[in-house]
């Protein structure tokens, strides 16, 4: 369950109420909520395959930048050409998918339909760091691409939190790279 003042920063971080939080899957080094775990359904039945959402404005902006610098793209070639790695992301998207059910049995929800994507284009694709680096910060060395790209960051907290303690942002949600859905 998620407390009151966790789901108001969430709320300032995002610039709206959160929908379908089920907890805190990381925080960040500040205090604030970093990555949340979501319902795989939305509260109106929508299905939602984002299980790991990111929410802190600062970590957000400083994965855009490594993804402007077309990190994406390299982690994509490589995938390409080294079975270990492929092996080693498969993993993740297993994992992802199974903590995915295992939260749609948890919230007792219609599971979602077959062959739906997990998260940042696994297995097959690199596409989005912010739901890979997500998925390492919620499980600590499972996703070979979030562990890499996480290595990459410059200590985003250091200025402070993205949310004051009076629940307003610093950073406005226009400035937000996009994630692969919105909570």
């Amino acid at each position: 369950m998620i407390d009151e003042r966790d789901t108001a920063a969430i709320a300032a971080q995002l610039g709206r109420e959160p929908r379908g939080v089920r907890r805190v899957a990381y925080r960040c080094p500040c205090g604030n909520p970093a990555v949340i775990e979501t319902a795989p359904r939305l509260p109106d039945g929508t299905p939602f395959p984002t299980l790991f959402y990111l929410t802190c404005p600062k970590l957000a902006s400083a994965i855009g930048t490594l993804e402007g610098g077309g990190m994406m793209r390299g982690m994509q070639a490589r995938l390409a050409d080294d079975p270990e790695l492929r092996a080693s992301y498969e993993a993740a998207h297993a994992d992802y998918l199974r903590r995915r059910d295992q939260a749609t049995k948890e919230e007792g929800v219609e599971p979602l339909p077959e062959g739906m994507q997990s998260a940042g284009g696994m297995p097959e694709r690199v596409k989005c760091l912010h739901a890979l680096i997500a998925h390492e910060l919620a499980v600590p060395g499972v996703n070979p691409f979030g562990h890499e790209a996480l290595a990459e960051l410059p200590e985003w907290w250091r200025n402070g939190p993205c949310v004051r303690p009076g629940g307003d942002a610093e950073t406005t949600t226009d400035d937000r790279p996009d994630q692969e859905g919105e909570r």
